[in-house]
């Protein structure tokens, strides 16, 4: 036994005189005495001495594992809730730290499988490749948790802030996967990360013409949100797109609008950004939301007003006989009336600005418009409100010798 001792000391190579090392070589020692009191012999005595080395680095990576997350993560996360700072506790988490329990394995086996395999070169440099991979996507992975913890340190959801930390930390994860890629495939090809980023200032052109609609999508939800344009919870609606509903979520590449018949629409920021769209969220400050509505008459219907049209229209009280003097014509009439009525109606905001006037003739009539608020701002009660006035609108006009134009086939 002592022969083989020496030999095998004699064929290991100098290495560095530090704690790692020395309970490594303890280790191997320990185990080939084992080896040898077992009666086995010759050139299977390597081969089963590193397979058991192999076996015990394995299992002190499991309990390093295990130790960090039944021992060290219960402490960690007692200290995180015993501060008065919020920060920690959103940061440190059980599942950040969950992740970055997860780098122990590979660091322990990073530094004893070199030592368990000294003297077999190719598996040595393969399993250091494997574990840097590893380390590397796990780094990523306990980074981006991190990032996306970022996101929840603004108390309040939907605000100007919490969306362009979002967007921030959206352009972070990109950054950081990209970064972590490279290294993967300087990794495997055992080239410098810095070359393959040299090398791809070279093809820069071809990369931002492949990506060209992401890197639009992105620099497009920066500005959208960094400078205040939309929020969750506002209503928009895109002119031509189809689109008027409530904005769900904002991301760099997306923002979802949950449409009035609970449909899902998804609208790239870039279309935002470069067009036209109205966000109703300015509706919220002032006691109603807008009605802007057309209703088009007939030419052939507008007219001077007869004794007897003026009648009717004072023995229906649709209006007063000290209004009815002189030439005056049906529309004005009309017009009026319907300032008034609805000024006293009680859903009409009628502190705000309401008119009803009569704008240039077109080929499809006269068009005569309604501005005025309605104070209640929910969907179905603003729909069945202004759909009252309109079907009124319609109902009395020809109590006012007006017709309502239509197209006939002819036309």
């Amino acid at each position: 036994m002592p022969v083989a001792l020496k030999l095998d000391k004699a064929i290991l190579p100098k290495l560095p005189h530090h704690l790692l090392n020395d309970v490594m070589d303890q280790i191997r020692i320990f185990v080939e005495n084992i080896i040898i009191s077992s009666g086995v012999h010759g050139s299977a005595v390597p081969v089963l001495r590193h397979t058991l080395l192999a076996v015990v680095t394995i299992l002190l990576a499991f309990l390093a594992e295990r130790f960090c997350r039944f021992v060290i993560i219960p402490i960690l996360l007692k200290v995180v809730k015993r501060t008065e700072a919020k920060w920690d506790d959103i940061l440190f988490d059980y599942k950040v730290m969950r992740t970055a329990c997860r780098i122990i394995p590979a660091l322990v086996i990073w530094q004893l499988m070199p030592l368990v395999f000294y003297q077999f070169p190719i598996v040595q440099d393969m399993l250091a490749r494997l574990c840097a991979v590893y380390l590397t996507v796990m780094t990523t992975l306990l980074v981006v948790s991190i990032i996306n913890r970022l996101q929840y340190l603004d108390s309040k959801p939907g605000s100007s802030r919490s969306q362009y930390l979002k967007s921030f930390c959206g352009v972070l994860r990109i950054l950081f996967i990209f970064i972590a890629v490279i290294i993967v495939i300087a990794i495997l090809i055992d080239r410098s990360p810095m070359t393959l980023l040299a090398g791809l200032g070279a093809t820069s052109a071809i990369l931002m013409l492949v990506f060209q609609d992401t890197i639009n999508g992105l620099v497009a939800g920066i500005r959208l949100t960094s400078n205040d344009m939309i929020h969750i919870g506002d209503r928009i609606t895109v002119p031509g797109a189809f689109v008027d509903g409530t904005v769900i979520d904002i991301t760099l590449t997306t923002v979802k609008v949950r449409q009035a018949d609970n449909t899902i629409t998804t609208v790239p920021p870039i279309t935002l950004v470069s067009g036209m769209f109205q966000n109703w969220n300015g509706v919220q400050d002032v006691n109603g939301q807008r009605v802007k509505k057309m209703i088009y008459f007939d030419v052939r219907s507008i007219r001077v007003a007869d004794d007897e049209l003026k009648q009717r229209l004072i023995t229906k009280g649709y209006v007063k006989e000290d209004d009815m003097k002189g030439d005056i014509i049906n529309m004005a009439i009309f017009r009026h009336y319907m300032e008034h009525y609805l000024s006293k109606r009680d859903d009409v905001n009628n502190q705000m600005p309401l008119l009803v006037h009569q704008l240039e003739a077109t080929q499809n009539g006269v068009p005569v418009e309604l501005y005025f608020f309605l104070r209640t701002k929910d969907f179905i009660p603003h729909e069945h409100a202004m759909s009252d006035i309109l079907e009124h609108v319609y109902a009395y006009a020809q109590e006012f010798g007006l017709k309502v134009y239509e197209q006939t086939p002819n036309q």
